[in-house]
């Protein structure tokens, strides 16, 4: 039998994909309606665990909140704590908080992540990525951990935008949508390779289940459509092989801009993400409908 892990890299090895931001989070489409900003509550319970993660309990909770709108870009914050339990009866506190703007017109993006363990701060990236006009091609300039310049490649998505291809591709009744994913997480090294997998649109029944009636009327859910997504995070350079995925997220995708029935499967363990809370913010105000 595996020795468990240490502590510590338990509660490393426990970050909700930065990425999923994004996905709660999608501007207007050409003739569909905008998306209101808003703040979501997740409720964070183990799922399962195997012997061998070393994990005996975890719970927590993940607020994430939009703001801002197709004028001036999107805003979004995340807070995601996590209590750790190992074997041993020993637990540690994992705080993840993330902040990031990015222009609807998916050229720019500025990004901050900052990771604590307890009280302590272990990690900070922030930096700027912005798209070339005419090739595509993508510079990021990371300020931390370290001053770095990295190129990447032109097809890269940055998470809002992804997510806008992700619900046309689900409105067109598209079944799968791969996508290399840049949020700058990973200290903003990383280009995931992803893959989504798009079921069918879901009757109302089935898109409100277990979604409290306050949240849905707090969050327009009513009467508008969702799609169970399951989508499959890679290792960089694992395009075209049989590599399994390092995680994978599940989630209820309505088309107003909220998930809920989250699940996180990192292999040895996952976790479940439960809409406990639903609020709307203001609406962004344009210079030209003042």
């Amino acid at each position: 039998m595996k020795s468990a892990p240490h502590l510590s890299s338990l509660a490393a090895s426990v970050l909700v994909p930065i990425c999923l931001l994004g996905v709660a989070a999608v501007p207007a489409l050409a003739g569909g309606a905008a998306l209101a900003p808003h703040q979501a509550v997740y409720e964070i319970t183990l799922e399962r665990a195997s012997t061998s993660s070393g994990i005996t309990d975890m719970s927590g909770r993940m607020v994430y909140e939009l703001v801002g709108g197709a004028c001036t870009g999107y805003t979004q914050s995340m807070r995601f704590v996590t209590r750790v339990t190992d074997r041993t009866g020993a637990s540690m506190i994992n705080d993840l908080r993330t902040r990031s703007w990015e222009a609807v017109s998916g050229d720019k993006m500025r990004f901050l992540l900052n990771q604590y363990r307890g009280k302590q701060l272990t990690e900070t990236t922030e930096g700027y990525a912005g798209r070339k006009l005419r090739t595509g091609e993508i510079n990021v300039e990371l300020t931390k951990p370290t001053n770095r310049a990295i190129n990447l490649d032109p097809e890269v998505y940055f998470p809002i935008q992804h997510s806008i291809a992700l619900l046309k591709a689900a409105r067109e009744g598209k079944r799968q949508f791969p996508a290399r994913l840049y949020d700058g997480s990973e200290q903003g090294e990383t280009v995931f390779e992803t893959n989504s997998f798009i079921g069918n649109a879901l009757p109302e029944s089935s898109a409100l289940q277990g979604v409290p009636e306050k949240l849905r009327k707090a969050g327009g859910l009513e009467g508008k459509p969702a799609w169970p997504v399951a989508i499959s995070y890679y290792e960089p350079g694992s395009r075209g092989t049989d590599a399994a995925p390092s995680y994978e997220l599940a989630f209820r995708f309505h088309e107003s801009g909220i998930s809920s029935k989250l699940l996180i499967d990192y292999g040895d363990f996952a976790i479940r993400g439960k809409l406990t809370g639903l609020k709307l913010l203001d609406a962004e105000t344009c210079e030209a409908d003042k």
